[in-house]
């Protein structure tokens, strides 16, 4: 029952019959070459086999079954061995592992038919977070049922929101947008002295936290701006719930709006490596290009005596990936000065987990807000 993956579709044979589906994923993943149709029967300890050889499963059984199977397959992968080395090679050993964790987890295919409905016993309703994910169902399908079961939960993030102390209010994040669960950036944003209240840019706005924020504070006038669709349909609908839409609006386009504002945020992915899934674009910046360009172009959008933001962390820094030496020579190489800078600690898990792999670095991640001004 091997097969071969055409470009969009994966073929399999079932009972001697060749069988076709749509292959469908939100992060980008190719269609995988070789299929075989699995069922309850299937152990834990073949599933591993079968995906450390590359060997994908479509599941035809129970859904709950399915998700136990994923459950030990993940086990098995384990978290391996503390890495050793430099921190950079520290970094780049976890990702490898997370990469691999993810391509192995990602070969447990579940049927999506058109609805979208997956035609399996005791299967959930899928509909409203298949459709987040992977827009119009309306021919047979297969996805990896690790996506699917973060579009579930990505689904329910957005239906019961992230409260945000700063707007003392939710955030509702749409799929393939970061979700608001840092909080030392947006504080850094709702604490910093305005430099005038008229209009602010906020580049590469996401979920429209900084922009509400902003917004929330009195500035009359924020145009939060992004290159995605997503981003942009989710910061629209928060500007709605959180009543700043008169004030708040999402354009989608590629870094800075037309013209000049007196305040431009911006909060970069902060760790130059390259991104592996849409959600990791909100985290990983290869070479820092964003972060570049941002610094780059910033004077030319900035009015007379106006204020860039760049709200970053330093975790590059600390993984031995972007040393500060290069961050002030970019500021000075943009004709841009430092007039301050406002540092806070992260609070979230990773900071203080001693298993974590990247502990020591990520123990010591300052977040900072750098008050930059044209030359």
């Amino acid at each position: 029952m091997n097969t071969t993956a055409a470009a969009g579709h994966v073929t399999w044979m079932d009972a001697g019959t060749g069988m076709a589906a749509r292959w469908r994923s939100a992060n980008g993943r190719p269609a995988p070459g070789r299929v075989e149709v699995v069922g309850d029967a299937l152990t834990a300890d073949d599933a591993y086999r079968m995906a450390s050889q590359g060997i994908a499963m479509l599941w035809h059984g129970d859904f709950h079954n399915a998700r136990q199977i994923l459950n030990a397959l993940d086990r098995r992968i384990g978290a391996g061995k503390k890495a050793s080395g430099t921190p950079a090679e520290q970094f780049y050993r976890h990702r490898q592992a997370a990469s691999h964790r993810a391509r192995i987890l990602g070969l447990l295919l579940i049927p999506l038919d058109p609805g979208p409905v997956v035609p399996l016993r005791r299967a959930p309703d899928i509909r409203e977070a298949a459709a987040a994910a992977y827009g119009d169902i309306g021919e047979s399908s297969v996805v990896s049922l690790h996506e699917l079961v973060g579009a579930i939960g990505a689904h329910e993030w957005r239906r019961t929101g992230v409260y945000v102390d700063a707007l003392q209010d939710r955030i509702h994040p749409h799929y393939g947008t970061f979700f608001p669960t840092r909080s030392e950036y947006v504080d850094l944003v709702a604490a910093a002295a305005l430099p005038a209240d008229t209009l602010a840019f906020d580049v590469g706005t996401g979920t429209g936290v900084l922009a509400a924020v902003l917004a929330r504070r009195g500035v009359r006038r924020v145009v939060a701006t992004d290159n995605e669709p997503r981003a942009i349909a989710c910061a629209a609908e928060n500007f709605r719930n959180l009543g700043v839409e008169d004030r708040a609006e999402a354009v989608l386009t590629d870094m800075f709006p037309p013209g000049r504002a007196p305040l431009i945020v911006c909060n970069p992915p902060w760790i130059p490596a390259t991104p592996h899934s849409s959600l990791d674009s909100a985290v990983y910046d290869p070479g820092s290009r964003m972060l570049f360009r941002f610094l780059n172009e910033l004077p030319g959008h900035l009015e007379p005596d106006g204020e860039g933001w760049l709200v970053l962390s330093d975790l590059a820094e600390h993984l031995g990936l972007r040393s500060r030496a290069d961050l002030l020579a970019a500021i000075e190489a943009a004709g841009l000065k430092v007039t301050e800078r406002l540092d806070t600690k992260p609070t979230h898990p990773k900071a203080s987990d001693r298993d974590d792999p990247l502990f020591a670095a990520r123990s010591a991640e300052v977040t900072s807000l750098w008050r930059l001004l044209s030359q």
